[in-house]
């Protein structure tokens, strides 16, 4: 199921009187989506139609989500594919939640305000260059006062003509982009606070808030005291994370490998074929800057290769580390050190040469 072939099947067939029960054919569709866009969407994200609950929406919609981020569009950040009431647009747009604002804003112009001012506030916060082409205020032909609240607080978005949509790459690499503007967008969030004005609510920028280092506390003193340890460290294993192994296993299963989740950790996933093993790190690559993923899987498989394989007295595994997207330059630079990289696409899967001569990718 192609992203361009759903959204003008629902298009096509979408009538909001006929109820959101199953049978109907355009909310069938977008029910559809949470199983049939696992690989379309990027690395770690995921999808979800929305025809509406109780009764029908007059302007479906379908979420992507990075769940990271969020995975609840009542509140955060995420991005949207939401049809015109007239069905002669699609926009795909980066969204605030606005369900959430209700108690504290109504429904109606003070919550459009905030959302307004508050898109405005990431929107100058992103890197121009990120955003050009993306500056379109979106119109849902729709006086509902959800679908006002959505155009309001559009950070960034770019309209589709139904009458002559791209082409299913251009989708994807907007989809793609989209999902960095994103991850950039919710950095930038971190920044902004409320604070009350003449004119009602705004949110301005503050300064960015630290991030807690992970490995404090954790220092071992030998090989033994590293395997000991490990297992009983925290380790987050984010959903954006498991999306990402999940949807790599299924696909190496069928090229012939075996990966193997189960009691592997504090490996991510082994992956065995004819008596060879591979051990494989996965990193999501955030904001479109591998840099800090691929210093972790080089570290990470490094220590695990030696703490939990050559100390332990097995023979050394092949190293593989997979990523959300495509990790360019430094291809070469971790098979230089003996690891191959695999890295999701918008066409599937693709790799460095040393995973394409194993066979895992074309």
């Amino acid at each position: 199921m192609d992203i361009r072939d759903l959204l003008l099947d629902v298009a096509s067939t979408y009538d909001w009187e006929k109820g959101i029960s199953k049978g109907v054919h355009a909310q069938d569709r977008l029910r559809e989506v949470k199983h049939a866009w696992g690989d379309l969407v990027p690395g770690g994200f995921e999808a979800e139609g929305q025809g509406g609950s109780g009764g029908a929406s007059k302007t479906p919609w379908i979420g992507v989500y990075d769940p990271d981020i969020t995975r609840d569009p009542k509140r955060g950040l995420y991005l949207a594919y939401i049809f015109a009431a007239d069905f002669s647009t699609v926009t795909l747009t980066l969204q605030q939640g606005v369900t959430w604002l209700a108690d504290a804003l109504g429904e109606g112009e003070k919550r459009r305000v905030y959302l307004r001012g508050r898109a405005q506030a990431l929107f100058d916060g992103l890197p121009k260059d990120l955003v050009a082409g993306y500056e379109d205020a979106p119109d849902f032909k729709c006086d509902a006062l959800r679908a006002r609240s959505y155009e309001a607080g559009s950070v960034a978005a770019r309209p589709y003509g139904l009458d002559a949509m791209p082409s299913e790459h251009h989708l994807r690499e907007d989809l793609w982009h989209m999902a960095e503007v994103l991850q950039r967008a919710a950095a930038v969030e971190t920044t902004l606070k409320d604070e009350e004005t003449p004119e009602g609510v705004k949110a301005t920028s503050g300064a960015a808030k630290s991030q807690p280092e992970g490995l404090n506390g954790f220092r071992p003193k030998d090989g033994s005291d590293y395997v000991a340890h490990i297992p009983a460290r925290t380790i987050t294993k984010s959903r954006s994370h498991e999306l990402l192994v999940a949807g790599f296993g299924e696909y190496i299963d069928k090229q012939g490998f075996v990966p193997i989740t189960e009691k592997m950790h504090p490996k991510d996933l082994v992956l065995r074929k004819d008596d060879v093993e591979w051990l494989v790190e996965a990193k999501s690559v955030k904001r479109g800057n591998p840099t800090k993923a691929v210093r972790e899987a080089l570290g990470q498989l490094s220590e695990y290769s030696y703490f939990l394989y050559e100390e332990q007295g097995h023979p050394k595994p092949h190293l593989l580390a997979l990523f959300t997207e495509d990790i360019k330059v430094y291809a070469p630079y971790l098979e230089d050190r003996g690891i191959a990289s695999v890295w999701k696409t918008i066409d599937g899967w693709a790799g460095s040469p040393l995973a394409v001569a194993w066979g895992m990718v074309d």
